[in-house]
């Protein structure tokens, strides 16, 4: 089974699951059967890296939740619109204009964890459908407010008398679009995303990307492309065990190894085994990568 992650640099104006056949594509032209998955989805106007996880590597999503995202966003203020980016028909709002010294003031104040509502159209699920089909049919309903942190939210500059530019970095299901409308509203108006580029996923950068372009034209070597599981991992402290540990882990009994959690567990060769959490008999293997 091929596993580890090709750190894909979506194009701005497809979904994240058209990128993904991308990689399917690649896979199928090599003969290759392997399980595929992107690792958090980028909307249809964003661009920039999206990880894609194959064979046991889709095991990590969980982890890859908890890593720290990175945008480039630019925000349109005086206008609003039902998808809160350009994506939809934009509505003039008559409101406050925005300066970029209003916004330094008001910026420190979206710094630190707070509540968020998620877009109207968005891929969360309610009741059993995606909010985005209820949103097009032209349902009514409200998305529960979801804890998120932002890092840092910074100004680089304006582009067009009602366009800026931010650094933002958050945490794994902040929504830029919500970033913006909140923004808009703090400043005494409305606003929207015009555009985004995500920059980094954890350590996915876009130095270390390729895009759906090249990796189709390089089909026959893409193996090269391919960042091994321990990637994703490398910050996290490793164990390795004996031979006699790791029969008795790899059968379900925890071992009272001396490490911090979570860890990575290695076999006695250097085999990368899994993930390790600890209980009150010690080590076991939470998530199995072996």
């Amino acid at each position: 089974m091929l596993n580890g992650f090709i750190n894909l640099r979506k194009s701005s104006g497809g979904s994240s699951n058209r990128a993904l056949f991308s990689v399917k594509k690649v896979l199928r032209m090599r003969g290759i059967d392997t399980k595929v998955g992107h690792l958090g989805t980028l909307d249809p106007l964003a661009s920039g890296v999206l990880p894609i996880a194959l064979g046991r590597a889709t095991r990590l999503f969980d982890f890859s939740l908890a890593k720290t995202k990175t945008y480039l966003a630019a925000f349109k203020f005086g206008y609003t619109c039902e998808t809160l980016d350009i994506c939809s028909e934009l509505i003039p709002f008559d409101g406050e204009k925005v300066t970029k010294e209003k916004i330094e003031r008001v910026l420190p104040t979206f710094i630190g964890r707070q509540n968020q509502i998620p877009p109207q159209y968005s891929a969360k699920n309610i009741q059993g459908e995606r909010a985005y089909k209820k949103a097009r049919k032209g349902e009514v309903f409200e998305l529960p407010a979801k804890e998120i942190e932002i890092f840092a939210c910074n100004l680089l500059e304006q582009t067009e008398e009602d366009t800026f530019t931010f650094q933002i970095v958050c945490s794994s299901g902040t929504y830029i679009r919500s970033v913006a409308r909140d923004l808009g509203k703090a400043l005494g108006t409305e606003a929207v995303m015009s555009s985004l580029c995500r920059t980094a996923s954890g350590k996915f950068t876009l130095e270390n990307s390729i895009s759906e372009e090249e990796l189709l034209s390089r089909a026959d070597s893409f193996e090269e492309y391919i960042l091994p599981m321990d990637f994703l991992l490398s910050d996290l402290p490793s164990v390795t065990l004996s031979e006699q540990e790791t029969f008795r882990i790899e059968n379900g009994i925890a071992m009272p190894v001396p490490c911090e959690v979570p860890c990575k567990i290695y076999t006695r060769n250097g085999v990368l085994l899994g993930l390790g959490d600890k209980n009150e008999n010690g080590l076991f293997v939470k998530t199995r990568l072996l």
